[in-house]
């Protein structure tokens, strides 16, 4: 018999990450020639600081099995159409090109957010989720790098 239990558990998540990973790792052969340091996960992050160094903007991303995977990218309102944000993902995107060997990048973005930045600086809608949540729709954009 099994018990079911909905507490947060960071021990059993990390656990349960390890599994999936080794299971993964086993079926996969691309993810087996990854074992080793290029397997490792690393944060990417790109700031902006204003003159007294307050944050203007920022991307905070990972790189992992040659992909740059951008998380978040923001630039303060008075910032917004400066060029800011585009420095920020070219400096995330050549960083993880050119210091980890990164080929490819991808994202998510809500319809309201920026789907036409991305597209307008090499990225393509490779996948999209309508209604989540109701009434936004999500979408994946991948980019070539380099």
């Amino acid at each position: 018999m099994f018990r079911i239990e909905t507490e947060v558990d960071k021990e059993r998540q990390a656990l349960l990450a390890r599994r999936l990973r080794d299971t993964n790792t086993e079926r996969s052969p691309v993810l087996r020639a990854l074992r080793g340091p290029g397997e490792r996960e690393l944060p990417l992050h790109v700031w902006a600081l204003d003159e007294d160094g307050a944050t203007a903007g920022g991307l905070t991303g990972r790189t992992w099995a040659g992909w740059l995977h951008i998380d978040l990218l923001w630039v303060s309102g008075a910032l917004r159409a400066t060029g800011l944000g585009t420095r920020l993902l070219a400096r995330a995107e050549e960083l993880a090109r050119a210091e980890r060997g990164c080929g490819w990048a991808r994202l998510e973005t809500w319809d309201f957010q920026a789907p036409g930045f991305y597209r307008s600086r090499g990225y393509d809608i490779v996948g999209e989720v309508p209604d989540y949540p109701p009434g936004v729709t999500e979408y994946t954009l991948t980019k070539r790098l380099g």
